[in-house]
C-alpha cells in the first residue's frame, strides 16, 4: 500500500478563527520534539476535565489544523494529531490520541479517533496497531487502561 502523494484540498479559514488553531499547530510542534513517556505524560495531563469528543468535532478540529499548516496536511502525522487533540481541548472535547505501527512494511503513525474509528484518515481502523492511546478521561475499556 502506498501513501497519498498529493496533498489534501485545504479549506481556508477566515483570518479571525486562525489564532487558537496556529496557537494548537505550534504547541504542537514544540511537544511533537518530546520523549514518548514525557508527551504521555503531557497529554494525559491535558485531557483532564475533558469530555468525550464526537467524530464531527474531531473532524472539524483535523479540518481546521490542517487548514492553517502546510506542515500538518501533509506528512507530519505526529504534530497534526498533537494539534487536533489539542485544538479539541480547547473546545472542551478530548478525542482518542493514537500512535502507532505497522509491520509490513513498517511505518510509524499518529492520528485521532472516536469510537475506534480514524478520523479523516486514508487508512482503515486496525491497518495501524495502536501503541500508546490516550482517551477521554471517563473511557475505561481494557484497550485504554493499558495505554491511556
Amino acid at each position: 500500500m502506498s501513501s497519498p502523494v498529493a496533498m489534501p484540498e485545504r479549506q481556508r479559514l477566515p483570518v479571525r478563527r486562525c489564532l487558537v488553531p496556529l496557537t494548537a499547530v505550534g504547541c504542537a510542534r514544540i511537544l511533537a520534539k518530546l520523549s514518548p513517556a514525557r508527551l504521555r505524560s503531557i497529554m494525559r495531563f491535558l485531557r483532564q476535565g475533558a469530555t468525550g469528543a464526537t467524530a464531527e468535532q474531531a473532524l472539524r478540529a483535523r479540518n481546521t489544523v490542517t487548514a492553517v499548516s502546510v506542515r500538518c496536511a501533509g506528512q507530519g502525522c505526529l504534530q497534526r494529531s498533537i494539534a487536533v487533540a489539542l485544538l479539541c481541548r480547547a473546545r472542551g472535547v478530548w478525542p482518542t490520541w493514537c500512535t502507532g505501527v505497522r509491520t509490513n512494511p513498517f511505518a510509524a503513525h499518529a492520528w485521532v479517533e472516536v469510537d475506534g474509528q480514524p478520523i479523516g484518515e486514508y487508512y482503515p481502523a486496525g491497518h495501524f496497531r495502536p501503541l500508546l492511546t490516550i482517551p477521554p478521561p471517563h473511557v475505561s475499556n481494557a484497550r485504554h487502561r493499558a495505554n491511556g
